[in-house]
């Protein structure tokens, strides 16, 4: 009985992101770079927070009632613009020592991901298109460079640049150093996270999501919000990643799109998208809720090993009610 109490909880605390969208506020504007190439941009926020009338300007409170710490629970982006990075193929090849394995640090659908050291001695990840899925693969690119190129939040991983050329598409991201969050989960970075660590996890992904849906130029749907997706600084901060599967939300959008071909994880995935195919926010909030029953109780969404009764998680955790 605990563990389902507490999980309704936490998601009446920590995640202000299944409210409805509110007034837009916010201001944003892409800004290209006139000395950077076609395959580099940047961004540039202005960020302008509700007030009253006669009021000063505030930012938008944390949904916790924690010590305020606006550098670490805010839900407005951070006004500093990102810089870019130009980078051609030669360079891509050096700096990851022509895509070597022991730089690897990941792998998706869309592709490897790797660690490169550029020649100012900055460290970067790159993620490398799979050679063959290249095609099958544009309008995956395509979409993950258009919407981190439109945000900036200190809990989504940023977009540095991106190169499409010949048959190869990079994009080049900052690098997180502390591995994934499942990584932490299984105990593959050698402790085990402790109760006010995982709590802090999970408010930064909901300030994540909360900023996609709510206070972004545009409201953009994740659809693909699990453990591997999000990544852990040195300092435990989380940052949600890889938005390969990501597209544009908004009322209209939510009344209209039907999409013939559902996207995400198995486990995570919202029945209602999977029944009607109709994409509305609540879906990253429906995989949020399987995410945070992760971080409660460090399981996987779908453990196949289990006895039948115990393999999907979600049910588990229902039989104690």
């Amino acid at each position: 009985m605990a563990v389902p109490a507490f999980f309704i909880l936490c998601c009446g605390l920590i995640c202000p992101c299944c409210r409805s969208r509110k007034k837009e506020t916010d201001q944003s504007a892409l800004v290209k770079d006139p000395n950077s190439m076609d395959s580099t941009c940047s961004l540039e926020m202005n960020f302008v927070p509700e007030k009253a009338p006669g009021s000063p300007l505030r930012v938008p409170a944390s949904p916790l009632r924690v010590p305020p710490s606006p550098s670490r629970f805010s839900m407005s982006p951070k006004l500093n613009r990102i810089g870019s990075i130009h980078l051609n193929m030669n360079q891509a090849l050096k700096a990851t020592q022509n895509f070597s394995s022991s730089l690897k640090i990941g792998e998706g659908g869309f592709g490897m991901v790797y660690k490169a050291q550029l020649p100012d001695g900055q460290t970067v990840a790159i993620k490398r298109a799979k050679k063959e899925h290249f095609d099958a693969l544009s309008n995956e690119f395509r979409s993950e460079v258009e919407l981190l190129a439109k945000i900036e939040h200190r809990n989504l991983v940023r977009l540095l640049g991106f190169v499409d050329k010949g048959n190869e598409r990079l994009i080049i991201t900052e690098y997180v150093a502390n591995g994934t969050l499942r990584e932490h989960l299984d105990g593959g970075r050698g402790k085990i996270l402790d109760f006010n660590q995982r709590l802090e996890i999970a408010i930064d992904i909901a300030h994540g999501l909360t900023y996609l849906h709510l206070y972004a130029e545009k409201q953009i749907i994740h659809r693909d919000v699990k453990s591997s997706n999000i990544l852990l600084t040195e300092s435990m901060r989380a940052k949600v990643a890889d938005f390969g599967f990501a597209r544009l939300g908004g009322s209209e959008a939510d009344k209209t799109h039907v999409s013939t071909q559902v996207k995400g994880t198995v486990g995570y995935l919202d029945p209602e998208y999977m029944k009607t195919y109709q994409l509305t926010p609540k879906s990253d909030v429906y995989s949020f809720g399987v995410l945070l029953l992760e971080v409660l109780t460090g399981r996987r969404p779908v453990e196949l090993r289990r006895p039948p009764d115990e393999r999907v998680t979600l049910r588990w955790v229902s039989s104690f009610g």
